[in-house]
Parts: C-alpha cells; sequence; structure tokens
C-alpha cells in the first residue's frame, strides 16, 4: 500500500514540473479518484482505495478525517451526499442534515430579542448529522467495515501535525473558545501563554473524540461477535450514537452550556435516502439536492440562461457577466424565498420552479442594465396552482435586512464577505467499477461549542432560519425542522453515463462557482482543471444565509486580470465591483473520460484541496 501511494505522489510532482496552462496540474486517474480540502484527507481515502475498498469507502474515509482535522466542519456536524450508484444506474441523495431541537421555536429566540436564531454557541447547533450519514452510507452502499474505514481518523485523534490554517483560526477565535469549557479543553492547550492555540505543525490531541470513535468501532466489533450482518453492525454502533451513551453525555453537555437538545431529539433524528431533483441542459441531466438545500437555485439558473447563447458572449466578457448575474438573482431571489424542509408545511412550489416555461418568464426580466429591485417570481401558475403567499412578497422588501446595499463589498477582509463565503469542505470520489460521490460536508466550524466528554463539536447551522414570514414562509425555524442550507453537491450524467461529480465550500457562492464551472466545461470547452482554477464571478443580490442575513444587490467580486474595458462596460450597467486574485472557489471535481475509460480530477488554487489518483 505504501509503495503505491508513494509512486502515485512522485507521478502528481513529476506533473507539476513541466509547464502547465493551469497552476495544479489535472489528476488522472484509471482505477479510482480521491479528492477533498485537505492533503492529509485525500490521503485516508487513498490508503482505504489501496486496501481494496470502493468509492463510498473512501469518500467515507475523507470525510471521517477532515472532521477530526476541523476543516471548516467537525463530527456534530451535517452531511449531504449524492451517489452514482453503478448497478441501478440512478443517483440517490442523502439527507443528513441535522434539525431543530425542542423548544426552538420562533417566539423563543424573538423573546430573546434575537433577529435570527444565534451564529455561535449552543443555541446555533442542530442535532449532529455527520456521523449519521457516515454510517448510513457505509452500510447501505459500502464494502468494508466501519473500523477499516475510521482507522485514519482514529490515528489522527490520537494525535496529527496541525495545518497552520486551522491552527490560527483557533488562535483568532479563542476569545469565544474559552466560553465553552470543553471547548477550551481540545483547542487551547498553551492556556495562559501568549499563544495559547497549537502552533502549525504541532501534534494536536484529541482524546475525547478518540474515545468516541474507539466506542462506535467496539460497538461494531460486538454485533459481529453476535453474529450480526457487517450491515447490522454499523447500524447498531448508529444507535449507540443516537440512542446510547454517547448521545446521553452529547445532550448534557450541550444542556449545560445553554443549548435545548433532548434525548429524543437524537434519537427520533433520521437520515433520509431520497430521489434528487434535476433538469436537462443542453442534453446534458444535472442533480442536486432538493429544496432542503440551496442546490435548485443552480438547476432554475440553468433554465434561465439556456434562453440566450451564452457561448457566443465569450468568457466573461461584459455581456457574459451580466447575464450571469441577472439570472443568478433570478434564480437565489427565489431560493430566498421559497426554499425549506419539504417534510414540512407549507411546500415549497418545485414543479413551478424548476419549469422551462417559468424560467423562460423570469429570462424576459433581463434587461441591459444591473436590476437591484429583482425580487421572487410567482411559480404557482405554473404548477396550476394559485400563490397562498402573494400578501407576504408585497411585504417582503421591507422586511430585507439589506446593509448599505449602495457601498460595495470591500474586500477579503470585510465581514460581510466573510460570513457570506462562510465555508465548509467537499469530498469527491469514483472507482473503475462506476461508483461516484459527491458530498459537501459542514457544520461544527471553529469556534465550535463541543458537546461534553464527546470531542464532538456541534453544528451552527440553526442561524439559517428565519423568523420573519416574511423573508420566507417555508424556512420559519420550528422543532424537528431542518434549516434551509447552503451546501450542496452536484452531478451530471450524459447519455446515461456519469459526466461531472463536482463540489465546492463556500457558503452562499457554492452553487454560483458551480454553475460557472459546469458552464465553463460545457459552453467554453475547458478541461476540468482549466475550469476549476477558472476567474468566476460572484453575486450578492441575495441574502446571506448566515448572520444577518445581509444583502448587497448590484455587489460583484471579479478577478483582479478582467481588463479595463470590461470594467468599464459593467460600471455603465450599474455594477459596484471589488476584485480579488483568486475567484475560482474551492471547486474539486471529476470528469469522466468515457473516450479512453478514464477519469480526470479538478482541484482548484483557490485553497488546500487535494486530489490523489491511482
Amino acid at each position: 500500500m505504501k509503495k503505491t501511494l508513494l509512486i502515485t505522489l512522485l507521478g502528481i510532482l513529476c506533473q507539476a514540473g513541466f509547464s502547465q496552462s493551469t497552476q495544479k496540474p489535472p489528476l488522472h486517474g484509471k482505477h479510482w479518484m480521491a479528492i477533498t480540502g485537505k492533503p492529509l484527507g485525500a490521503t485516508a481515502g487513498a490508503m482505504i482505495f489501496s486496501q481494496g475498498g470502493n468509492a463510498i469507502d473512501a469518500s467515507c474515509a475523507m470525510l471521517a478525517s477532515v472532521c477530526t482535522m476541523w476543516d471548516v466542519l467537525s463530527w456534530g456536524g451535517e452531511t449531504q451526499a449524492l451517489i452514482y450508484n453503478p448497478n441501478t444506474k440512478e443517483v440517490i441523495a442523502i439527507n443528513a442534515l441535522g434539525y431543530a431541537p425542542s423548544g426552538a421555536t420562533v417566539d423563543f429566540f424573538k423573546e430573546k430579542g434575537m433577529e435570527y436564531p444565534p451564529e455561535f454557541g449552543a443555541l446555533a447547533a442542530t442535532t449532529p448529522g455527520t456521523p449519521g450519514g457516515l454510517m448510513t452510507l457505509l452500510a447501505e452502499y459500502g464494502t468494508l467495515s466501519l473500523k477499516e474505514v475510521l482507522k485514519p481518523a482514529m490515528e489522527m485523534a490520537k494525535g496529527y501535525p496541525i495545518e497552520a490554517q486551522t491552527a490560527n483560526m483557533i488562535e483568532n477565535r479563542k476569545d469565544l473558545i474559552k466560553e465553552w469549557p470543553y471547548s477550551k479543553k481540545v483547542f487551547l492547550p498553551h492556556l495562559g501563554e501568549e499563544r495559547e492555540a497549537p502552533h502549525a505543525g504541532e501534534i494536536f490531541v484529541q482524546e475525547d473524540l478518540y474515545n468516541t470513535l474507539q466506542k462506535l468501532v467496539e460497538t461494531e466489533e460486538k454485533a459481529l461477535e453476535d453474529g450480526k450482518s457487517r450491515k447490522e453492525a454499523i447500524y447498531a454502533a448508529y444507535d449507540r450514537f443516537y440512542k446510547g451513551d454517547i448521545a446521553e453525555e452529547i445532550v448534557r453537555g450541550t444542556r449545560e452550556q445553554g443549548g435545548l437538545f433532548t434525548k429524543e431529539d437524537l434519537e427520533n433524528w433520521k437520515v433520509k435516502i431520497e430521489k434528487p431533483l434535476s433538469v436537462d441542459y443542453k442534453g446534458i441531466e444535472v442533480y442536486k439536492l432538493q429544496e432542503w438545500t440551496q442546490g435548485p437555485a443552480l438547476l432554475q439558473a440553468l433554465n434561465i440562461l439556456e434562453n440566450f447563447d451564452i457561448r457566443s458572449m465569450g468568457y466573461n466578457s461584459s455581456r457574459y457577466i451580466h447575464t450571469l448575474y441577472q439570472a443568478m438573482s433570478l434564480a437565489f431571489t427565489d431560493r430566498d424565498f421559497y426554499y425549506g424542509d419539504p417534510a414540512f408545511e407549507p411546500q415549497s412550489p418545485m414543479k413551478g420552479l424548476l419549469s422551462k416555461e417559468y424560467a423562460k418568464e423570469r429570462a424576459k426580466l433581463i434587461k441591459e442594465k444591473n436590476d437591484p429591485e429583482i425580487g421572487p417570481g410567482d411559480p404557482y401558475p405554473f404548477q396550476g396552482e394559485t400563490n397562498p403567499y402573494m400578501n407576504l412578497l408585497k411585504k417582503r422588501k421591507d422586511a430585507l435586512a439589506f446593509n448599505n446595499p449602495d457601498l460595495p463589498v470591500q474586500g477579503p477582509e470585510d465581514p460581510f464577505l466573510q460570513s457570506f463565503q462562510s465555508g465548509t469542505t467537499s469530498i469527491q470520489a469514483a472507482d473503475k467499477d462506476g461508483w461516484v460521490v459527491s458530498i459537501t460536508p459542514s457544520g461544527g466550524w471553529i469556534p465550535a461549542v463541543i458537546a461534553g466528554n464527546t470531542g464532538v463539536g456541534l453544528s451552527q447551522r440553526m442561524q439559517s432560519f428565519v423568523l420573519d414570514e416574511n423573508l420566507n414562509p417555508y424556512n420559519l425555524v420550528e422543532p424537528n425542522k431542518r434549516p434551509r442550507v447552503t451546501l450542496t453537491p452536484s452531478m451530471a450524467l450524459k447519455d446515461g453515463k456519469p459526466f461531472l461529480s463536482f463540489a465546492v465550500q463556500g457558503g452562499d457562492t457554492q452553487d454560483q462557482d458551480l454553475l460557472q464551472m459546469f458552464l465553463n466545461i460545457v459552453e467554453f470547452d475547458m478541461t476540468v482543471q482549466e475550469a476549476a482554477e477558472a476567474s468566476n464571478i460572484h453575486n450578492y443580490h441575495m441574502q446571506s444565509s448566515f448572520g444577518a442575513h445581509e444583502s448587497k444587490p448590484g455587489s460583484i467580486t471579479l478577478n483582479a486580470e478582467i481588463p479595463t474595458w470590461t470594467r468599464r462596460e459593467l460600471a455603465k450597467k450599474g455594477y459596484k465591483m471589488n476584485f480579488l486574485e483568486r475567484t475560482s472557489g474551492p471547486l474539486n471535481a471529476i470528469w469522466f473520460d468515457w473516450k479512453h475509460n478514464s477519469f480526470w480530477g479538478g482541484s482548484s488554487n483557490h485553497g488546500e484541496d487535494y486530489g490523489i489518483a491511482w
């Protein structure tokens, strides 16, 4: 196994030595491919592939590892996935998003003087979803044991050299971390010194987390000894996390720190295996998760853009950027008002929202200049119904939390921008047998409340709910309801076979980056690595899903290399511009080369994302 990994890594380094049209070389693989947000995470996937695991097994190992590394998520966060099953030729959706705990109501938060649920602390936490999501993925579609898949993460929990990015994030947020006793114990090993967080490269130990993972493995092994099947044994570990002593400590530790979790909240939560939503874009079937995510906004944008000859406009011309921005505004304002948990009433009007006829009507609203007044449309007639919330649409503009909409985004240190692009990570895996996995896990990022002595950092996803029905009657907080999240893995099929598996981190910019990556490949003939590094734009017309849920209509982020004449034309169209050196977003993707029966991998130069292939 070690020899295989060494050969693979040497191959990558040799590729990097040659002249490239991209800053990173494309990945090429024949047997498997593993890509995620951190190099060590990708290595964990490669280790599992080298042991004979399939793409599901490898993706679970990567998920466990990046959670342990606090790659803008933790074990108490949420996991969303799309899977291509080569046996059934179908795309499957995994919903492992936690829900609001008992007592989490609109009145509860309003009585505390809040306009939205909080960004941080125990009251920001939905129930843990990632452990259940990982174990469901593994049990239903994997081949290895939980013990084998968790081994890399458990070794890391015993101690791994922490990266500068994470270590510095801990140091920068230590004032908040000190408010939570169990977080302080884990994150600040040098309490009282000038630097209280770990140093870059220091061995970071998480004993409580290791013990929690060990309990899951012990439960699986005991079930196997008792004659249970592989699948039953994994679900025995699942039950211990959500119904046994681990759940009891999560509830105790969360409530001690001001949270609302009950034992019943964890017992009653379940992972959902769902049917994804999809649209056809010029013969390519594009799949996204349901409207409890922002994913359908990408599908809506594709339907709108299908009404324009965007190829003839030219990549990143002023006409293309303007049309793209307006299409995003139209799709995402629908997201802001209509999307929510489909398990609760009212039901989002997804049939109308995803209809080609509705998109054609929305496309007619795109004018020669930016329209800062774009708001949600009325999709109900396109599914043969009457909109029950027309009165709220009229009130919505007054309820919006626009904060200085005439002031453009100021740059990477702008608190609005940091909130808008709040991170996560992404995982991509594929194997020679045809399994494909696209995951966007998140939640429990630093600074996180750790739930008692479990080592499990809790999600902060409650902040994505709203408390005012004028903003979104479908996404009002209530117990056992899932918030509408930004997390959004993607998959596309062509001629009934996998074409592209892709995901990205970055909060509300996720589906903006994913939309542009898809168009870069389909409309502008880029390779997957070129598309991963290409200069994207970011639109701030929609509401942020975090913090104060602000919006800055007309503000746009452009790459610093955008030429002067394009800037001048966009200014005439009413855009307020800011510029960054890298605007691709940390995209990860796998493109399927059916002509040569191989994989092409793309991993952006934006952050620390990394891939390994064989």
